[in-house]
């Protein structure tokens, strides 16, 4: 690996990430360059739901069929050698399925029955991309059979960029936002405000006029003092003077807890960067009361699932929850009995197929989860 050209992607990619893109779009600019310093015949580059580590989406280069439900198949029900959920977990979330494997990659069901037969792979380095402590979304990139494989510097290399690509898909999350126009004028949809060159509203919906009012401002008038200081964070972000896509939670007039994020809007030729700000109800990742309402679980029960998901170990539920681990146990039991599983990998793959499965491939929303 030539390091001066992966200073230059190094720094392509930095601009890349508060170029004010839609995730798909900066994942495949983000592909073009990372090739030019690590070389790889295929890639997908996916979005992650933070809550779960669950795959929401993903751009592909290099594979024809994308064999989606096959790729599902081995993430979460058949494969258990370096999986995304794995990855998120671990303090360097990168991984060469050949040290994983102790050079036999066969023993990973994804690479014996999909990328050997039927692409041809002979290699696969997976990285997570985090940023704030969440994941935001992972990498996997490969080499042909017979060709060589990835090297530790190369997976340095790679996982020392797992904040800025995070970085780009947080960013394009909130960008998304701003391209929905069937829900403008819902005040049942997004709460999304475009801030001008000036610093002045230019567009909003229905629900960011009424996010704002019960913030004590007002869209077209005195805005909140904590949405006028995160959009001039965004635009310390867009010179790249911060390195993470501002947020802050801010306690309503009604007595809840909001949550407003905010990242530069790119535009053509010299036309001014714009910031799009979203202010959304913080609380449970929105698929947890669906995994309630389909196994009619009770709170407590929810509260250890949502543990589940987010990968905790009994112990750390028990922690959590002020629980012993008995009694955790004791709510898995139950919720194995009422979800129709033996396993926390039965649970997990449940929830994927029944909750993400239908919907990959939709809009996302600013939180990681998909847009309704």
């Amino acid at each position: 690996m030539a390091t001066m050209r992966a200073e230059t992607v190094r720094t392509r990619l930095d601009a890349l990430s508060r170029a004010g893109l839609s995730w798909g779009e900066f994942g495949e600019n983000a592909l073009e360059l990372l090739t030019k310093a690590v070389p790889f015949d295929s890639a997908c580059f996916g979005t992650i739901d933070p809550a779960t580590a669950m795959v929401t989406g993903s751009v592909k280069r290099g594979l024809d069929d994308p064999c989606e439900a096959a790729f599902a198949h081995h993430e979460y029900v058949e494969d258990d050698v370096s999986l995304f959920s794995d990855l998120a977990r671990r303090d360097v979330g990168v991984s060469i399925l050949h040290e994983e494997t102790g050079g036999d990659p066969r023993r990973s069901s994804r690479f014996r029955d999909l990328f050997e037969p039927v692409f041809g792979l002979g290699h696969e380095m997976r990285v997570t991309l985090k940023t704030g402590g969440d994941i935001w979304g992972g990498l996997a990139i490969y080499r042909r059979s017979g060709g060589s494989g990835f090297s530790p510097a190369e997976a340095d290399f790679i996982d020392g960029l797992s904040g800025m690509l995070a970085l780009g898909v947080r960013a394009g999350l909130l960008v998304g936002a701003t391209q929905r126009p069937e829900l403008r004028d819902s005040a049942d949809g997004p709460a999304v405000l475009t801030f001008d060159h000036t610093n002045a509203v230019s567009q909003a919906t229905v629900a960011a006029e009424r996010r704002i009012e019960e913030l004590g401002g007002s869209a077209w008038g005195e805005l909140p003092q904590p949405v006028l200081a995160i959009v001039a964070t965004a635009r310390a972000l867009g010179a790249g003077r911060l390195g993470v896509v501002p947020s802050v939670r801010v306690r309503s007039r009604a007595g809840r807890w909001l949550t407003v994020h905010a990242s530069p809007l790119s535009g053509r030729g010299d036309t001014p960067t714009q910031v799009v700000v979203t202010i959304e109800v913080s609380g449970a990742p929105e698929v947890v009361p669906l995994v309630v309402a389909g196994f009619g679980l009770t709170a407590r029960e929810r509260d250890v699932v949502d543990g589940v998901l987010r990968g905790a170990t009994t112990a750390e539920i028990a922690k959590s929850l002020h629980l012993s681990p008995y009694t955790v146990q004791d709510h898995l039991k139950v919720v194995f009995d009422k979800a129709g599983v033996s396993s926390r990998r039965e649970l997990t793959s449940k929830v994927f197929f029944d909750h993400y499965a239908p919907r990959v491939g939709g809009s996302l929303s600013p939180s990681g989860w998909f847009a309704d």
